[in-house]
């Protein structure tokens, strides 16, 4: 591919990810341009198209897979389906962002692997939070030992859908439940944060039948060597929070936004030691954005991977052991 051009987006799905924040993300972004959107339902992918000023639409996922200018796909349907679409557009020869979680179990997680690498494309989880240039810093206090030794991190994230009449996320089939949407979340930033491995994972949930059965709440404690533990909750049907905090021996990190934060307004963390508190801002800036073009300069060779599709994984293996942890109220080791 020409390095010069920009990379040619193809969207799978008319999901509200793609149209509030991906889409979006990407026109914004310095390396892409979203080529065509696919529906199942033609005049959905139209109006879709139509809103965003994309300039083709398909009605069928086959379709936009067909299409030899599309370079890359963006995969935001439900979760269920990651694994097929993944798999197929691989084949197909296109580079793959697929919407997180990455699939419904590790095994699933580590056929994606396996056909991407056999067609000779780049597959990445759409971790978008990561590409905020907030990590980069928490990761260099950190590993300066500015804070000291780290003792913990607690994550929440957290909102109130349970209203909603019709919901993907409320079928258990379809990887519905709040660990798979959201408490995967916390779990990858603390294995980013402290760049290690857990080793056991407890969980307990609330599952309700007014949602399919789904765990619409939940809260855990993964363990991580060096007795660090990850606590974090992650809830459907709760109060909205969005939060991260590293704990060390002399100070502690915290993160008011740590995963959803507005591209157009400014963002920040704060360092404590004591009484004291440092900001450390940050200028308004599109996380989304910033993922395409990380996404293109690896496709493109420009820079080595920085974030792996075995990462997805191993991020899957914790889900695992979460969801078996919640479902009958065990220590699961890992």
């Amino acid at each position: 591919m020409n390095q010069t051009n920009k990379l040619r987006w193809g969207i799978v799905g008319c999901a509200g990810i793609a149209i509030r924040s991906v889409i979006p993300g990407i026109q914004n972004s310095s390396t892409g341009v979203v080529s065509a959107i696919a529906s199942r339902d033609l005049e959905k992918s139209k109006k879709t198209a139509d809103q965003l000023g994309i300039p083709t639409a398909y009605g069928s996922y086959e379709e936009l897979l067909a299409d030899e200018s599309i370079d890359a796909v963006y995969i935001p349907l439900p979760n269920h389906l990651h694994k097929e679409w993944t798999i197929r557009a691989a084949q197909a020869g296109k580079h793959v962002l697929c919407e997180k979680p990455f699939a419904l179990t590790a095994a699933e997680a580590e056929e994606m692997v396996a056909a991407a690498e056999q067609a000779g494309v780049h597959l990445a989880e759409a971790f978008m939070y990561r590409f905020h240039p907030r990590y980069d810093r928490v990761r260099e206090i950190v590993a300066s030992g500015e804070i000291g030794t780290i003792r913990g991190i607690h994550g929440t994230f957290t909102f109130n859908s349970s209203g909603a009449a019709e919901n993907v996320r409320f079928h258990r089939h379809m990887g519905g439940g709040a660990l798979y949407d959201i408490g995967c979340y916390p779990i990858s930033a603390a294995r980013y944060i402290l760049g290690r491995e857990p080793e056991a994972a407890t969980v307990q949930a609330m599952f309700s039948e007014r949602h399919g059965g789904v765990d619409m709440m939940a809260s855990g404690l993964v363990e991580f060597p060096d007795t660090v533990g990850l606590t974090f909750d992650c809830a459907m049907w709760a109060a909205f929070r969005n939060t991260l905090e590293i704990l060390g021996t002399e100070g502690r990190i915290l993160l008011p936004s740590a995963f959803v934060c507005r591209p157009d307004q400014a963002s920040s963390f704060s360092v404590f030691f004591g009484d004291k508190e440092r900001v450390e801002e940050f200028e308004p800036i599109n996380q989304y954005s910033l993922q395409a073009d990380d996404f293109a300069r690896t496709v493109w060779g420009q820079q080595s991977v920085r974030f792996a599709a075995a990462d997805a994984i191993s991020n899957m293996r914790i889900l695992d052991a979460c969801l078996l942890s919640a479902d009958e109220r065990i220590r699961v080791k890992l």
